[in-house]
């Protein structure tokens, strides 16, 4: 196949390129009313009271972290295996990060090795839980650790809008909702569901929480009267706290509320993909994941005992996967802190042989079909 096919690919519409047109032809290119909209919008299609736009999903995790008041000598923890803005976060407060492996099925964070850290370690402050490719880590039963010791979840949503995992009631609980994490970040870049270019979202049910994130997107800054200490006109502001410029463009966020209406048809094309992966590679050599029906598949990730040469071969056929992710502890900038291969045997195994295949709602039915194909074809030339 001569075009390339790439492991993520955003999908810009005649409508999305209007919607943006129209904001760069209004009066507001930044601090206007399509961020506020956005938020109202978002908020109601995950379920949640508030949500914040901010400029990018590792900015959503600084200024959640902020919020929750983490501090040098306190610590999080969180999955060797995601992008390392996930642990990051902590770092940006001063706190330290602990890792937790993962469970061998869901590649998310094996919440029995969460339960033995916070055993051994009383300032855990709270845990940042990724949904891994798409698949909802069960926050109904992390909460039920984090209670014990009074910590707080932040969760690291950022694969999985439109997620959802099933509670102990049998209600569907959608990732980012606010019901068992007290935050929940989203990204917004272009490989993600609902594609600004760069974005992120926060969102949580706790007003207070909601206000302060407010203001710390916006350099610590209030015209609220009943948080400032005085008030000498219309033009009068305060600056409460230390905040940060993490706010998203009009631009910006116009184009992200085109594409939220796309996100329903999006995720069942997402999904019509992954079924069809699994019948295609059933016999081609490779592990397809294991997962429940609320996985969001961001990505469809397989294993393979030949991963490197899988990945060069496809490649010679025009097809470009990717590796989700190198583990985050043995990243230069963390084995300083005495992290070292084989503290994590389960997330270590599972970075040797994972691969990342095409996944995009405008991946066709053409391009998939030769994907199958030339999987299958390496399995009989190796």
């Amino acid at each position: 196949m001569n075009k390339p096919i790439p492991y993520g690919r955003q999908s810009i519409t005649a409508e999305d390129i209007a919607a943006v047109v129209e904001t760069l032809q209004s009066d507001f290119l930044t601090q206007g009313p399509k961020p506020g909209e956005f938020e109202k919008l978002f908020a109601a299609y995950i379920g949640s009271k508030y949500a914040v736009t901010v400029a990018n999903g590792t900015g959503a995790l600084h200024l959640a972290s902020l919020a929750y008041q983490l501090s040098p000598g306190e610590k999080i923890i969180t999955s060797p295996i995601t992008f390392s803005a996930s642990a990051n976060c902590a770092r940006y407060c001063g706190a330290e990060v602990l890792f937790a492996d993962i469970d061998k099925d869901s590649y998310t964070i094996d919440l029995n090795r969460v339960e033995d850290l916070f055993k051994k370690d009383k300032k855990i402050k709270g845990v940042v839980p990724v949904d891994l490719a798409g698949y909802p880590v069960n926050l109904e039963q992390l909460k039920t650790i984090t209670d014990k010791y009074g910590a707080w979840i932040l969760e690291d949503a950022c694969h999985a809008p439109g997620g959802y995992f099933t509670d102990s009631k049998g209600a569907k609980q959608n990732c980012g909702n606010g019901r068992f994490a007290e935050q929940a970040v989203f990204s917004f870049h272009p490989v993600k569901h609902i594609a600004c270019g760069e974005g992120g979202m926060i969102t949580t049910n706790d007003e207070k929480i909601y206000k302060r994130l407010l203001r710390l997107r916006t350099h610590g800054l209030t015209r609220d009267p009943l948080e400032m200490q005085e008030n000498h006109g219309g033009w009068y502001m305060e600056l409460t706290e230390l905040g940060y410029n993490y706010r998203l463009p009009d631009m910006l966020a116009s184009l992200g509320i085109s594409q939220l209406k796309k996100a329903d048809a999006g995720l069942k094309r997402r999904k019509e993909i992954a079924a069809k992966y699994d019948i295609g590679l059933k016999n081609a050599g490779v592990r397809t994941p294991q997962y429940d029906a609320g996985h969001a598949f961001h990505l469809y990730v397989v294993q393979s005992d030949k991963r490197k040469e899988l990945y060069d071969y496809l490649r010679t056929k025009n097809i470009f996967t990717q590796v989700h992710y190198i583990p985050v502890h043995l990243m230069p900038y963390y084995r300083q802190f005495g992290f070292k291969k084989g503290d994590f045997p389960a997330a270590e195994s599972y970075y040797e042989r994972c691969l990342s295949l095409p996944m995009y709602p405008t991946l066709t039915e053409e391009e998939q079909n030769y994907v199958i194909e030339s999987i299958q074809s390496f399995k009989l030339n190796i």
